[in-house]
Protein backbone atom coordinates (compact mmCIF):
# COMPACT_ATOMS: atom_id res chain seq x y z
CA UNK A 1 0.00 0.00 0.00
CA UNK A 2 1.03 4.00 -0.95
CA UNK A 3 2.40 5.62 2.10
CA UNK A 4 -0.36 8.33 0.55
CA UNK A 5 -2.97 5.79 1.17
CA UNK A 6 -2.00 4.57 5.01
CA UNK A 7 -1.47 7.80 5.83
CA UNK A 8 -5.12 9.14 4.84
CA UNK A 9 -6.72 5.73 6.22
CA UNK A 10 -4.87 6.26 9.88
CA UNK A 11 -5.77 9.86 9.96
CA UNK A 12 -9.49 10.20 9.30
CA UNK A 13 -9.34 13.88 9.52
CA UNK A 14 -7.11 14.82 7.40
CA UNK A 15 -8.64 12.65 4.90
CA UNK A 16 -11.84 14.57 5.51
CA UNK A 17 -10.00 17.87 4.66
CA UNK A 18 -8.25 16.40 1.87
CA UNK A 19 -11.70 15.15 0.17
CA UNK A 20 -13.53 18.31 1.06
CA UNK A 21 -10.38 20.55 -1.31
CA UNK A 22 -10.77 18.09 -4.21
CA UNK A 23 -14.94 18.68 -3.81
CA UNK A 24 -13.73 22.60 -4.46
CA UNK A 25 -11.62 21.55 -7.33
CA UNK A 26 -13.36 19.72 -9.06
CA UNK A 27 -15.83 22.86 -9.56
CA UNK A 28 -13.54 25.18 -10.17
CA UNK A 29 -12.55 26.05 -14.19
CA UNK A 30 -9.53 23.90 -14.42
CA UNK A 31 -11.09 20.70 -12.47
CA UNK A 32 -13.76 20.79 -15.05
CA UNK A 33 -11.84 20.91 -18.03
CA UNK A 34 -9.82 18.48 -17.14
CA UNK A 35 -12.46 15.87 -16.24
CA UNK A 36 -14.87 16.63 -19.29
CA UNK A 37 -11.50 16.48 -21.32
CA UNK A 38 -10.70 12.96 -20.02
CA UNK A 39 -14.13 11.73 -19.83
CA UNK A 40 -14.30 12.88 -24.04
CA UNK A 41 -10.91 10.77 -24.17
CA UNK A 42 -12.49 7.50 -22.66
CA UNK A 43 -15.68 7.78 -24.54
CA UNK A 44 -13.56 8.21 -27.78
CA UNK A 45 -11.40 4.84 -27.10
CA UNK A 46 -14.92 2.77 -26.19
CA UNK A 47 -13.92 2.45 -22.68
CA UNK A 48 -16.07 5.25 -20.75
CA UNK A 49 -18.86 3.28 -18.59
CA UNK A 50 -18.10 -0.12 -20.24
CA UNK A 51 -16.72 -1.74 -16.90
CA UNK A 52 -13.72 -3.08 -18.55
CA UNK A 53 -11.21 -1.63 -15.54
CA UNK A 54 -9.23 0.42 -18.14
CA UNK A 55 -8.89 3.97 -18.63
CA UNK A 56 -7.14 6.67 -20.97
CA UNK A 57 -3.16 6.58 -21.31
CA UNK A 58 -1.86 10.15 -20.85
CA UNK A 59 2.03 10.65 -21.24
CA UNK A 60 4.14 13.83 -21.65
CA UNK A 61 5.01 14.76 -25.02
CA UNK A 62 2.07 12.42 -26.44
CA UNK A 63 1.05 13.30 -29.80
CA UNK A 64 -1.26 10.67 -29.72
CA UNK A 65 -5.74 10.65 -28.73
CA UNK A 66 -4.26 8.25 -25.73
CA UNK A 67 -4.09 4.44 -25.73
CA UNK A 68 -6.07 2.12 -22.99
CA UNK A 69 -4.05 0.70 -20.16
CA UNK A 70 -4.70 -0.31 -16.49
CA UNK A 71 -5.68 2.53 -14.37
CA UNK A 72 -2.55 1.93 -11.86
CA UNK A 73 0.21 1.35 -14.49
CA UNK A 74 -1.15 4.80 -16.10
CA UNK A 75 -0.10 6.53 -13.21
CA UNK A 76 2.56 4.54 -12.27
CA UNK A 77 3.90 5.29 -15.96
CA UNK A 78 4.05 9.24 -15.70
CA UNK A 79 6.38 9.16 -12.50
CA UNK A 80 9.28 7.50 -14.39
CA UNK A 81 9.06 9.81 -17.61
CA UNK A 82 12.82 11.51 -17.79
CA UNK A 83 13.32 14.60 -20.27
CA UNK A 84 15.77 13.15 -22.79
CA UNK A 85 17.86 15.81 -23.97
CA UNK A 86 19.17 15.80 -27.72
CA UNK A 87 23.00 15.51 -28.50
CA UNK A 88 24.25 17.74 -31.67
Amino acid sequence: MASTSSYYKSNPAAKQRRLTQQKKYKKTKKGLALRVNANRLNRDLGTYGNGDGKDAAHYKGSTTKGRLQDPKKNRKSRLKIKSHKKIA
